[in-house]
């Protein structure tokens, strides 16, 4: 192989999530540890405000382009690309889904 790709993530096409809809918080990449940290500190994040909502993980490569995502990890929410290239810490996973949702008061995620 002449040239060698050195991206955090650049296996697991075609798996998980297939589609972005207009409401929910998505994790964009292959499942690689560094994506699957940012998902646990979303995890965090959502216990800390109090939502009780599902984080979903898109995989397929095709959908992380269309969002116009060329570094991953990243994350969406509410069909809105928030962060892309880095692994968001719990305090700055809390900041962000407060910013995207007005605050965030209930336990809808909503």
């Amino acid at each position: 192989m002449l040239f060698k790709k050195k991206a955090c993530c650049n296996q697991g096409l075609g798996q998980g999530e297939s589609k972005i809809e207009e409401k929910g918080i998505y994790v964009l990449g292959s499942g690689c540890s560094k994506c699957n940290a940012l998902e646990n500190n979303v995890k965090e994040a959502l216990t800390r405000l109090d939502v009780n909502e599902e984080i979903k993980h898109i995989r397929d490569f095709s959908v992380i382009a269309s969002m116009g995502v060329m570094t991953t990890p990243a994350l969406v929410i509410d069909n809105k690309v928030v962060s892309y290239g880095k692994v968001l810490n719990p305090d700055e996973c809390v900041e962000i889904i407060k910013n995207s949702r007005g605050g965030v008061s209930n336990n809808n995620g909503v």
